[in-house]
């Protein structure tokens, strides 16, 4: 397995660890308060978990495109690695910062 590929798995499946925590902890904030804003947060999270569970699915299950990006250019894993492990520290903070 290519290093890049795993590191960009890995930080798919944190986000939706986090994602799930952040859309139950929204959840229950909307239920009780019934704020607008917290609402929007909800959605952003469920939209945001939606599509982490899509890219899990495309890198673990599905053959044509786990092959496409194992075979790809190395620039291609990185690019892909990147972009959600800087997902994983914008989630991170989100998780922080409601937490606190």
């Amino acid at each position: 397995m290519n290093p890049w590929f795993e590191v960009a798995r890995a930080a798919v499946l944190l986000n939706i660890v986090l994602l799930l925590g952040l859309a139950t902890v929204w959840a229950r904030n909307y239920r009780s308060h019934g704020a607008k804003h917290t609402l929007g947060l909800l959605v952003f999270a469920c939209v945001l978990l939606a599509q982490n569970l899509l890219t899990f699915y495309l890198y673990s299950f599905h053959p044509t495109f786990h092959e496409w990006v194992y075979y790809s250019a190395p620039i291609a894993k990185r690019g892909t690695m990147a972009v959600n492990v800087l997902e994983l520290v914008a989630v991170a903070f989100l998780v922080k910062i409601t937490w606190e």
